[in-house]
C-alpha cells in the first residue's frame, strides 16, 4: 500500500534494550479531509527517514500490521500498527499525473444509427 502526503513530523531515534529501534513519521495526506498518520520505521529502515525532513511532500510505501495481546487480566485487545518500508520525494502531484484517452487506433468509429429503425417491419401493435 502507498500514502503521499507531507511530512508532518519526524521523531528521534528509539532504541530499546533488546537492540531494536524505531523512528515515527507523522505523515498529513492530502485529501479533502487531510490526516495526520503515525508511520513507524524499524530496525535498518530507519535510516530512509534521514534524507526527509519536515515539510518534504513524499510517498511511502507501507504494510498494515497487527498484533493480539491479553492483559493480565484475562482481557484480549487488538492492536494496529503501520509500519513503512520505502520513500520516494516528490508532490501527489508528481505521483498522480493526469492522464489523457487516447482514440483506439486500427479500429473503425462507430457508426451512429438508430437501432430500432432495423425491427420496422415487426407486427407489434404499437
Amino acid at each position: 500500500m502507498e500514502l503521499t502526503g507531507t511530512i508532518k513530523k519526524i521523531s528521534d531515534l528509539q532504541t530499546f534494550a533488546s537492540g531494536f529501534q524505531k523512528k515515527e513519521l507523522v505523515l498529513l495526506t492530502e485529501e479533502q479531509y487531510p490526516q495526520p498518520i503515525n508511520i513507524e520505521f524499524t530496525q535498518d529502515k530507519v535510516d530512509l527517514l534521514n534524507a526527509y525532513k519536515v515539510g518534504d511532500s513524499v510517498k511511502v510505501h507501507i504494510n498494515i500490521r497487527g498484533r493480539e495481546w491479553t492483559s493480565p487480566q484475562g482481557e484480549v485487545k487488538y492492536f494496529n500498527s503501520i509500519v513503512g518500508w520505502r520513500m520516494e520525494k516528490g508532490g501527489a502531484s508528481d505521483f498522480n499525473e493526469p492522464t489523457q484517452a487516447t482514440p483506439n487506433q486500427g479500429q473503425p468509429a462507430a457508426e451512429n444509427k438508430n437501432v430500432f429503425a432495423e425491427d420496422e417491419d415487426d407486427d407489434l401493435p404499437f
